[in-house]
């Protein structure tokens, strides 16, 4: 049986809502962060050699990493449904944002968020590096309706939680980004996204403004 292990408030709920969107049958569990840190519990940190989230486990087998977890549901449990193949015209365009989600957007964040959590200003270089993610993130949505292209894919499931949850922790202000609040909005219509917070999420509203 595929199991999610979901630490509440964090990216393994793209997990959660990728086998929602494919109809797939699994097991969630639930952690709740240490009240004194905020950190995962014991038991979590204990499933992976990492010790942070997502996890899954599949029979004996265990994953962690969000996009190797995306890639390994979506092509060994969902028929690659939502990987468009080297011949689709918006295979290039997955990729890139599949990638970008946690290699560049959500790494200039936790520089950020650090910085600020340290008291110091952020840095320069990577204020302007946040910007210019956002901005390119905005321009892919004037020109597309999912990041993935024509039709939601596994780059969307990565960046969404870029865009929504993550934001509890700080983030830029929507009124700024019409096109990505107006994404959201179609997000947040999704029965399988309204599904998949409501699991993993119990009695939280979903960041999508």
């Amino acid at each position: 049986m595929l199991t999610v292990h979901h630490l509440r408030i964090s990216q393994s709920e793209r997990i959660v809502w990728l086998c929602e969107e494919l109809g797939l049958e699994y097991d969630l569990k639930l952690y709740t962060r240490r009240s004194d840190n905020n950190l995962a519990p014991d038991d979590y940190k204990a499933l992976h050699p990492m010790g942070i989230a997502p996890v899954i486990t599949d029979g004996d087998f265990v994953l962690g990493e969000s996009g190797a977890i995306c890639e390994y549901i979506d092509r060994k449990h969902g028929g690659a449904r939502l990987s468009p193949g080297p011949d689709h015209p918006d295979f290039a365009g997955h990729l890139f944002w599949f990638h970008f989600s946690n290699a560049t957007f959500m790494t200039n964040g936790m520089m950020a968020l650090v910085a600020g959590r340290m008291g110091g200003e952020t840095p320069e270089f990577v204020a302007g590096r946040v910007a210019k993610a956002w901005a390119l993130a905005e321009a892919r949505l004037a020109d597309a309706d999912f990041f993935g292209g024509s039709q939601l894919t596994t780059a969307d499931i990565m960046m969404g939680f870029n865009l929504t949850t993550s934001r509890m922790f700080g983030g830029a202000d929507l009124a700024s980004f019409p096109n990505i609040a107006a994404y959201l909005k179609r997000i947040g219509e999704r029965p399988a996204y309204r599904r998949a917070m409501e699991k993993c999420e119990p009695g939280m509203t979903p960041k999508l403004d």
